[in-house]
């Protein structure tokens, strides 16, 4: 089957895992009953009201069922997560069991996914298509009590989704074991790299059985994840049904030239003039504390916002993304935390306050609308300072975008001189990143209570200058200026006033020695 085969055009469906059944003035086109999966994930498939897979899925499924590894990329929303997910339990059903024995439910399928919210929308998968096979399956993240989590992995998960910091944070618990694993998915692979998580990956690479099957699922393709698919997949079988880097065609994608100055009030202008806007907009920025300032200022301007980041503890982010689906929260404020996993039905609206750093980000930005043949509308907030910004994105769609000028936003943006664009939330976003994974190591070593050996932890009163006591005692009162005094028996030599330039206390040349 080839990546031009247009006789699996998708429709649209409830959610990101399937479609609907075609028009009948299309072509006929395959089934899941095509496909070779059992009756119990046959019934789970049908009662999510879904008939007919993507070409992802019809293409990875029949050699995810063979035990072949695979490396699969698609544009974001055309069901990746489903085209692992079914296969998966197939190869698992032969171990379901109802009995309640831990030691009959060992680990056996390890999934691992960049964010707490696609490891969410990954572990809803599998509850979905596994609600009529006796198989267990927990999602583990950061940003919760563990204790939950732990009570559930001695209870026995065959399936285990998780992020990669939590599920290290499990290891040194000791509260999971990798000895029984038959299947590792790495899904949002690229994710995983911009994350930082190469590391951490590695280190749960090495804790798995060598004779595994592994299957690594991509928006994107780089040197980077080749690499990674090198060291982890065996003879691999590519799948992709989309050019590399794509981007859906139902998207109009436009940009507003305009002063970086002036940005917010161009985002308020557009949110309160355009009727289409008015609903239900998703507004990506570069920094955490970027996002908490613009969700107040627009709601400062009468529009309901909250911001979504990774400083916002779990609870928060939930109850953000619940209230904007909902519709209670009109615009939702997201770093690229939120570019991957958010899974919102019929997201009209998707607005780049900045432009991201890279230019994959973009598409990833991006794909949080237009999702399955649906038509989406990509809008960009343009600085000239972001020119180059702007030229990459260009580049890797392969497409020029329009430009719209707002009278009042865009002569004034031109006026400007061109300018090198600020990395200052770049760069604190990376120092934060650098600063997690030294927090990371540290508490790796220190393990069972050991010290990490040349990292003691200077004393809190080390700073305090002391006093050294063979000095002779000082008869003064360290609360008011020095004034010297006349030698006795000396007439000649007066007593001096006090400067009239206020002197230090000696207390305060001393170190604050004498302060109470």
């Amino acid at each position: 089957m080839n990546d031009n085969d247009t006789s699996l055009t998708p429709a649209l469906p409830v959610d990101a895992a399937a479609v609907s059944p075609a028009p009948t003035s299309e072509p006929p086109r395959i089934s899941f009953d095509d496909l070779g999966l059992l009756p119990e994930l046959l019934r789970a498939v049908k009662d999510a009201g879904y008939t007919h897979p993507t070409p992802i899925q019809a293409q990875a499924i029949p050699i995810i069922m063979s035990g072949k590894d695979v490396m699969g990329g698609a544009q974001t929303g055309t069901g990746k997560t489903a085209g692992f997910t079914l296969p998966l339990l197939q190869r698992l059903a032969r171990h379901a069991t109802s009995s309640p024995s831990p030691a009959r439910h060992p680990v056996r399928a390890l999934i691992l996914a960049p964010t707490r919210e696609l490891a969410m929308q990954v572990h809803e998968s599998v509850v979905t298509y596994s609600k009529h096979v006796p198989l267990r399956s927990v999602c583990i993240y950061g940003g919760v009590d563990i204790k939950p989590q732990i009570a559930q992995l001695r209870e026995g998960r065959e399936i285990v989704v998780a992020t990669p910091g939590r599920l290290l944070d499990h290891v040194e618990q000791r509260s999971v074991s990798f000895a029984s694993v038959e299947v590792l998915v790495l899904d949002e692979a690229d994710r995983m790299l911009d994350m930082g998580f190469i590391p951490d990956i590695k280190r749960i690479l090495g804790m798995l059985p060598k004779e595994r099957q592994s299957l690594l699922f991509s928006a994107t393709f780089s040197n980077e994840i080749k690499n990674l698919a090198d060291s982890m997949l065996k003879a691999p079988q590519l799948i992709e049904v989309a050019r590399r880097n794509a981007v859906s065609e139902t998207i109009t994608h436009r940009v507003y030239p305009v002063a970086a100055d002036l940005k917010r009030s161009l985002l308020v202008h557009l949110l309160t003039h355009d009727e289409e806007k008015a609903k239900q907009v998703l507004v990506f920025v570069g920094t955490k504390f970027g996002a908490s300032r613009l969700a107040v200022y627009l709601e400062r301007q009468g529009i309901a916002a909250d911001a979504i980041h990774g400083d916002k503890s779990q609870q928060q982010r939930t109850e953000a993304l619940e209230g904007f689906k909902s519709g209670r929260i009109r615009v939702l404020v997201a770093t690229d935390v939120a570019a991957r996993g958010l899974d919102i039905d019929d997201l009209p609206h998707v607005i780049n306050y900045e432009l991201p750093h890279t230019a994959e980000d973009y598409v990833h930005r991006i794909g949080r609308t237009g999702r399955a043949g649906k038509h989406g509308d990509a809008t960009s907030l343009f600085a000239p300072e972001e020119k180059q910004r702007l030229a990459d994105i260009e580049k890797l769609i392969k497409r020029q975008i329009e430009r719209v000028e707002i009278s009042g936003f865009a002569e004034l943006a031109s006026a400007l001189p061109e300018r090198a664009p600020s990395n200052r939330g770049h760069k604190r976003e990376h120092l934060e990143r650098a600063r997690e994974k030294a927090r990371e190591r540290d508490r790796a070593l220190t393990l069972d209570g050991v010290k990490p050996a040349g990292r003691e932890l200077p004393s809190p009163v080390a700073h305090v200058p002391r006093l050294d006591p063979r000095l002779p005692k000082l008869d003064f009162d360290p609360s008011k200026p020095y004034v010297s005094k006349p030698a006795a028996g000396d007439p000649a030599t007066a007593v001096k006033p006090a400067p009239t330039r206020p002197q230090r206390p000696v207390a305060a040349l001393l170190g604050g020695f004498g302060k109470k």
